[in-house]
């Protein structure tokens, strides 16, 4: 079974970068959607990025676009978040979600975040952005 271990989380001020990383086991990640999912204190659960591993294609929410890249080491079995100029909104626990291509019809769909919890998810490591 696929298990998903975060890393990279940490403090920083904001306009200051982060790196996070997903690194999978237990299969490989060749035939799903991967993604980045995060929860604010006091706010709901919110889709932030995700590749689809057959063709790379990515998409990101509009609060993240221009400033957030998801990538994936497709040898290493590992996806990526590389997160510029931060900002305290983006103050988050995130998660590192996968679900194989066959459970959702699109890309949108996975990242709207409603159908996610029975996809496999990570134990949530914590980004905190403040001056």
């Amino acid at each position: 079974q696929l298990q998903l271990m975060e890393s990279g989380g940490g403090s920083v001020q904001p306009g200051g970068s982060l790196r996070l990383s997903c690194a999978a086991s237990g299969d490989t990640l060749d035939h799903y959607l991967i993604g980045w999912f995060r929860r604010a204190p006091g706010k709901q659960r919110e889709g932030v990025s995700c590749i689809k591993s057959t063709d790379g294609s990515t998409l990101y929410t509009d609060s993240v676009k221009g400033r957030f890249t998801i990538s994936r080491d497709k040898s290493e079995n590992m996806v990526y978040l590389q997160m510029n100029s931060l900002k305290a909104e983006d103050t988050a626990v995130y998660y590192c979600v996968a679900a194989p291509l066959t459970w959702y019809k699109s890309s949108e769909e996975f990242l709207e975040g409603t159908y996610n919890d029975n996809d496999y998810w990570g134990q949530g490591t914590q980004v905190t952005v403040s001056s």
